[in-house]
């Protein structure tokens, strides 16, 4: 069974980058501390009809085995740790956990999903390099992953986003962040960013998708899942293409040259799929799936910080 995880293994790298002057003389100065928090209250804006949101035929043992990958979170963050530990409320006794790295209130805030071997806290390196960037990383789980309660399914994870979407926006409103709310998600997590931007256009400023499919078919086929043998057709069981087709905001597209789980050509195809007028795809050369961040760590971190500070001019 695969796992599309890449951020392990990755700190050193991140550290010895952030030593290189010709990086730092275009990152912002270091984040400020602050206290770790917990938020317990969810927020009461009104949610999307997720009646509509059904995913149940892919709730079956065949997929649901295959696609994801929880582990739980067992260490407590290091004191003096520059992030707000979250638990979002998705639905009556369950709940999702989240990590957010905020060094500036006016800062771009991307709410991030990520792949589906990993947690929030795989992400505790990276959230200070996006804070350098003047750019908030809101980072969150799905069920079963981290300290979120219950466990995944896609229909799930489909509806919770919209929850945690709604949470993320008061919680920003309540706590005077006032930049750009950006949806990005990587590999399993495209889908819930996609989601989000096709069904809030008035609330987001832009959508990143790192790694993310196209087609559901031939990933769930790669993973072990062959969903024609299990009596479905549908070359993609998400719609991410059609999503993408309703999506006008800023889009940016990075996908590994070589990704050996998700091809390079199913980023191109969304990138292709959307109508926005300033839209933008970056290939990292010679990449594959879980080692794209290593090898194109500046190429990568370059362009996050360029689409961010455009949003912010707009």
């Amino acid at each position: 069974m695969k796992k599309m995880n890449y951020v392990a293994g990755t700190a050193f790298l991140i550290l010895a980058l952030l030593a290189m002057p010709a990086f730092a003389a275009w990152t912002r100065q270091g984040v400020k501390g602050r206290e770790t928090v917990r938020t317990r209250k969810r927020g009461g804006t009104p949610m999307s009809d997720l009646a509509a949101v059904d995913y149940s035929r892919l709730d079956i043992p065949e997929v649901l085995m295959v696609l994801f990958h929880p582990r739980r979170e067992w260490e407590a963050p290091a004191s003096g740790s520059r992030f707000g530990d979250v638990l979002i409320p998705v639905e009556e006794g369950a709940s999702i956990g989240g990590r957010f790295h905020v060094a500036e209130k006016s800062n771009p805030n991307i709410l991030f999903f990520h792949g589906n071997g990993e947690i929030v806290s795989d992400y505790d390196d990276l959230g200070p390099l996006y804070n350098r960037l003047g750019i908030n990383f809101l980072a969150v789980d799905y069920r079963g992953y981290g300290r979120s309660t219950g466990k995944p399914t896609v229909s799930s994870m489909m509806r919770d986003c919209h929850a945690i979407f709604d949470y993320v926006k008061n919680w920003l409103k309540e706590n005077g962040c006032t930049g750009p709310l950006v949806v990005m998600g990587r590999s399993l997590g495209s889908a819930s960013a996609i989601e989000l931007a096709a069904s809030h256009p008035d609330g987001i400023g832009g959508l990143v998708v790192e790694s993310g499919f196209a087609y559901s078919e031939p990933l769930l086929k790669l993973l072990g899942a062959d969903m024609r043998s299990l009596g479905h057709g549908r070359e993609d069981e998400f719609g991410n293409l059609a999503k993408i087709r309703k999506i006008e905001k800023p889009l940016l597209v990075i996908h590994a040259e070589r990704d050996h789980i998700i091809p390079f050509s199913d980023g191109q195809a969304l990138y292709e799929a959307s109508p926005s007028s300033d839209k933008t795809i970056l290939k990292i050369p010679g990449a594959n799936h879980n080692d794209i961040f290593a090898r194109g760590l500046s190429e990568y971190m370059a362009m996050m910080k360029s689409f961010t500070v455009r949003l912010r001019a707009r």
